[in-house]
């Protein structure tokens, strides 16, 4: 197992649709913040995150879906990304990335309304109270996103988490934020807005699904001032 690990860092330092800031640039007045429509992806279509990509599902799935849109999925474990970049570049879809980084990082390597939306796909809930600001739809990560979204975009939450769901919930009231949809069991709604949800699936959901947990859901949008 650590051998193939060691073969994926490996491999994802030569992969055209993976970018290490850590490894190859300097955070600071990084080279793509602002220009990744521009110097990366060589058009000026509406960039959508995944935070917290895992092995890139939804990045490739939402490419997939999307071509009028560059998706770039974000995680710091290089072995996870693997998969996805693989994919990718197997296939041959241009309008899919990843970005090798801590997501707190995020701010660092997008400009100001330089992304058009936000997937949170199964992230680690941080079910200890010392580690709230850790979650992903936490106020502190809220902020950074409304650093780098475009007013009025859509952040999606899918999560096996009923703590998570309930807490994000709380913090989209308490925030003023925009709530759009939610849903505690996403496998039982008919006739959604965006059937991608249900369609595409992640590894962690399968597992869940498998176990016949139900998979919660929810779209909301930030408060500008």
């Amino acid at each position: 197992m650590a051998k193939q690990k060691l073969r994926k860092f490996a491999d994802i330092n030569f992969f055209a649709n993976v970018v290490q800031p850590e490894l190859r640039h300097p955070v600071d007045n990084f080279h793509l913040r602002g220009k990744w429509g521009r110097n990366f992806f060589k058009n000026d279509r509406p960039i959508i995150l995944e935070i917290g990509c895992g092995k890139g599902e939804y990045t490739v799935g939402l490419a997939k879906a999307y071509p009028e849109s560059n998706c770039i999925g974000i995680d710091i474990k290089g072995d996870r990304i693997w998969t996805g970049a693989k994919e990718a570049l197997k296939e041959g879809i241009p309008n899919a990335a990843f970005l090798r980084m801590q997501a707190e990082r995020l701010t660092y390597m997008f400009a100001e309304e330089e992304v058009s939306g936000i997937w949170i796909s199964f992230p680690d809930p941080q079910t200890r109270e010392s580690r709230r600001k850790k979650r992903l739809t936490s106020p502190q990560f809220l902020e950074r996103y409304r650093q780098v979204l475009k007013p009025g975009s859509p952040i999606h939450l899918k999560t096996d988490s009923r703590m998570l769901f309930d807490y994000t919930l709380d913090v989209i009231r308490d925030g003023g934020h925009k709530l759009g949809f939610s849903t505690t069991d996403l496998y039982s709604e008919k006739g959604l807005e965006e059937p991608l949800i249900q369609q595409v699936r992640t590894y962690y959901e399968n597992m869940f699904l498998e176990q016949g947990l139900p998979i919660h859901y929810l779209r909301f949008r930030l408060a500008f001032t």
